[in-house]
């Protein structure tokens, strides 16, 4: 079973360089430009196994994101990690208050990227 996963930037440039290095490493790879476009995608019924979100987007930020994920029916135990530039340790309590399983800074290593995602969603289900 191919393991499924939304990842939410409003940067094309992300999206399709993340994008690839799961793909190529085997992951379903679905796409949103910000939390409003994920979050109609979560509510019109894809189910991913993994959400990776920025933190700064327009319309619904990463951080609003995962907030709207957690109180979402058979969403709420979904693993979600965070990839943003931001560092300070303040923005990553808050996005682990939030519910975030996870932090990664960009720029991120497609070995980095690959190592934190199988900690939290191996490919073998």
């Amino acid at each position: 079973m191919t393991r499924k996963i939304l990842l939410v930037d409003d940067s094309t440039t992300i999206l399709m360089g993340v994008g690839d290095i799961l793909a190529r490493a085997g992951y379903a790879v679905e796409t949103a430009g910000d939390g409003v476009q994920a979050m109609t995608k979560l509510r019109g019924g894809y189910k991913p196994d993994l959400i990776v979100t920025d933190v700064n987007m327009p319309q619904m930020d990463g951080l609003t994101l995962i907030k709207e994920v957690r109180k979402a029916p058979g969403l709420r135990f979904t693993p979600v990690l965070v990839l943003t530039t931001e560092s300070q340790q303040a923005k990553r309590d808050e996005a682990r208050a939030s519910g975030a399983t996870g932090w990664i800074v960009k720029p991120v290593s497609a070995q980095d990227l690959l190592k934190t995602v199988g900690h939290v969603l191996p490919l073998a289900a």
